[in-house]
């Protein structure tokens, strides 16, 4: 999965923190930074970065819409994973990796995987 820059990032957080697909102008005006306008995105900014999420795969529009209406394809958990699943892929040692990851949570994160295992194994 292609990397995020940080405008896409905040883009991503906008389409993942919406009821429902958002135009170009919505996602601007939530981009919008009150206390610096001049920090604002222009429109043409955004749509250039919805493009490139679009080819990226991590975003859909809907091109019957006037405007085009643009949703995330993956919910932010799916994305987490998939990220998790990448790195944990590119590593040379899986079981050193996983064994640093899990030495690094806290107990109720090692109650939740030892839950999620247990019902992995038992399907």
């Amino acid at each position: 999965m292609a990397g995020l820059g940080d405008l896409e990032r905040s883009v991503m957080e906008q389409l993942w923190k919406s009821d429902g697909p958002l135009t170009a102008n919505e996602v601007r005006e939530h981009l919008a930074d009150p206390a610096d306008p001049s920090r604002t995105p222009a429109t043409t900014t955004v749509l250039t970065v919805l493009s490139r999420l679009e080819r990226k795969g991590f975003v859909t529009r809907a091109r019957e819409t006037r405007p085009h209406r643009y949703r995330a394809l993956l919910s932010r958990a799916e994305h987490t994973a998939e990220l998790m699943h990448e790195v944990l892929s590119s590593s040379s040692d899986r079981d050193a990796a996983l064994a640093r990851f899990v030495g690094t949570v806290s107990d109720g994160e090692a109650r939740t995987l030892r839950r999620l295992l247990d019902e992995l194994v038992r399907r």
